[in-house]
């Protein structure tokens, strides 16, 4: 038997109201993996829980934009990372304005793009204070866990 999107929200609220720091659950067609932690146990953390999402099977995300700096190559910028398998979206709604544009400044808890996760919007925090030097998904992309969002020049 499937599970549906109310069963998932069931499972994170048992799961953030538990002692559990991790679960994961398989059904035909689908897997939830679910840990709590830090943005640096997690490599980037959801604004409200730091949980993470996967589905099986992965689907391929299209390649960087072009001029994108690959992964190792961050010239001293800090990259924020996606934390979980989901559709990229720059603003909270359609023709919304974006949650941050190159070149604005941002402290840990600043939501930089929210990434829907099964008809799910979860908030993305910037992770560290900055100017945001370069956005690197494009809006409505398929993004995979860990994979760059945004490139952050620190401040300092």
């Amino acid at each position: 038997m499937p599970l549906n999107d109310d069963d998932v929200r069931e499972i994170l609220r048992i799961i953030d109201e538990s002692d559990l720091d991790e679960l994961s659950i398989e059904t035909e067609g689908f897997r939830l993996h679910v840990r709590k932690g830090t943005a640096a146990d997690a490599g980037a953390a959801d604004a409200r829980s730091g949980d993470v999402l996967s589905r099986t099977p992965p689907e391929r995300a299209p390649a960087p934009p072009e001029g994108a700096l690959p992964a190792g190559e961050t010239d001293g910028l800090q990259t924020v990372a996606s934390p979980m398998l989901g559709t990229f979206y720059r603003a909270e709604a359609p023709g919304a304005q974006a949650f941050v544009e190159v070149g604005a400044q941002v402290a840990p808890d600043t939501t930089v793009c929210i990434i829907e996760v099964m008809k799910m919007m979860n908030s993305v925090p910037a992770g560290v204070s900055g100017t945001i030097a370069e956005i690197v998904s494009q809006n409505g992309q398929l993004v995979e866990y860990g994979e760059p969002l945004f490139r952050v020049k620190p401040e300092g």
